[in-house]
């Protein structure tokens, strides 16, 4: 009886580098393909951040490889691969740094191969540059060194000889960098001691590179190894020898921004928080997306739709939020409308950024309190007449009543409608659960009640606190 052909797989494998660890140094293709994964094989190293452009419905797989400890085996691993490619799963093997460098890509590569599966290599910005740079140091320089040799610093287990030609990295003219070889600094600073390199020639050993973690320690092969031990150098940590470590002292220039060291969490929807992220990013910091809060259409349109079919018998239009000029405007394309139906109505922005939204619709913007929040706008208008004056509000479902109680406390009439609701996001907190306990969060930002409560509310259980 002859064995039924497995099928073809339709989709390639892809074998995708993550990067060092700063998150903004994923490729392009790199997160087109996270996008479209249905599985996602990743390893610890791999910054959980960048989980976050995956499908929620998508598969994830923890492959947790550390030195002496593996989740999954390599066999394991490639067992996985295989098993979700053929059932025509599109999948993602998510590796730290570049998947053909010291990350055992080749041999998954070659064992996709051996099973007929096709698979493509996303390269990735490896940490043997990166690392480096972050630090300040350029592995290569025309006037210092024109040659680089990157050595595994963690050969294979249990090998009979060594694959790696000692002799030929020493050369005070050469940058060599070691990667994963934290444990095994010592081994390499006496293996190149032996062979003549000058005690002098300076070393840099740079734990958790391009993250807020990073922590750079500099000597020379006589003393790196006891620095490293009193600063207590982790591993991940990358190892550089060489006439090019000298530049760090003037070329540092990661760990001088202004929130270097510092991982801050946001908490805004997602689709709002990248411009803040972006911000955090900017100045040295890693922003940590927790959306606590998510944006829904309301659950009745009605009160909405009776306000925009007048929406010109109105004095004022007062706009609370993005969100708020968001729902407004499209609803107002839905029910056939367009700007003309706004000719004579004035308009009140809380705050510059909604004022920013408004004039993307070409509005001009009658007034915006100097403080942005309800509670300036009432000082401002505690002394105007505004009796008989119809006020349209369109915001959140939950809003604050502290501006629609003063407005009919001055005689007007107000009609305060829900244009979109505030829910409660549905966040995975894992990943923060885990940063929290081990003091990895520095501060976190909240931007309305709203994203307070339900982040609190995601610490309710006490195993969780």
């Amino acid at each position: 009886m002859t064995k039924k052909p497995i099928p073809f797989p339709k989709n390639p494998v892809y074998l995708v580098g993550a990067g060092p660890g700063d998150p903004k140094l994923l490729t392009l293709k790199g997160r087109e393909c996270l996008a479209k994964a249905d599985v996602v094989i990743f390893d610890r190293l791999v910054n959980h951040s960048l989980l976050s452009h995956v499908r929620k419905d998508a598969e994830l797989i923890y492959a947790g490889k550390c030195p002496d400890n593996h989740v999954l085996e390599q066999d394991q691993i490639n067992a996985v691969l295989a098993e979700h490619a053929k059932q025509g799963k599109i999948v993602v093997r998510l590796k730290g740094g570049d998947p053909f460098l010291f990350g055992r890509g080749g041999e998954e590569a070659e064992y996709l191969r051996e099973q007929g599966i096709p698979y493509e290599v996303v390269p990735g910005v490896t940490s043997a540059i990166a690392v480096p740079a972050y630090a300040g140091i350029p592995v290569t320089h025309r006037d210092i060194t024109s040659a680089l040799s990157i050595i595994t610093g963690n050969e294979k287990p249990n090998q009979k000889k060594s694959k790696i030609n000692w002799h030929c990295l020493v050369d005070n003219n050469k940058t060599l960098v070691f990667l994963m070889g934290r444990r095994n600094l010592p081994f390499i600073v006496a293996k190149l001691l032996s062979l003549g390199m000058p005690k002098e020639s300076p070393v840099a050993i740079i734990s958790w590179g391009t993250t807020p973690e990073q922590k750079t320690v500099v000597g020379n092969l006589q003393n790196i190894v006891d620095k490293a031990d009193q600063e207590k150098i982790t591993h991940p940590a990358i190892i550089v020898v060489g006439q090019v470590v000298k530049l760090r002292e003037k070329l540092q220039w990661f760990e001088q921004k202004p929130l270097f060291g510092k991982r801050i969490v946001v908490t805004r929807p997602r689709e709002q928080a990248e411009e803040l992220a972006d911000l955090i990013a900017d100045l040295g910091g890693e922003p940590v997306m927790v959306p606590t809060i998510a944006i829904a259409p309301p659950e009745d349109y009605s009160l909405f739709d009776e306000a925009l079919s007048k929406i010109n018998s109105y004095d004022w239009i007062v706009f609370t939020s993005v969100n708020g000029v968001k729902a407004f405007f499209q609803r107002l394309g839905v029910k056939g409308y367009d700007i003309r139906m706004l000719f004579g109505v004035k308009i009140a922005a809380i705050g510059p950024v909604t004022k920013q939204e408004l004039e993307k619709y070409r509005l001009l913007v009658d007034y915006v309190p100097a403080e942005y929040r309800a509670e300036a706008m009432i000082e401002d208008w505690k002394n105007r007449e505004l009796s008989g004056q119809r006020f349209l509000l369109p915001r959140s479902d939950i809003g604050r009543s502290i501006l629609p109680d003063f407005l009919r406390s001055k005689g007007a009439l107000v009609h305060d409608v829900a244009a979109y609701r505030t829910v409660k996001a549905k966040t995975d907190y894992s990943f923060l659960y885990e940063l929290l306990r081990r003091g990895k969060v520095h501060l976190a930002t909240f931007t309305s009640s709203s994203t307070v409560k339900h982040f609190l509310d995601a610490f309710s259980h006490p195993s969780e606190r």
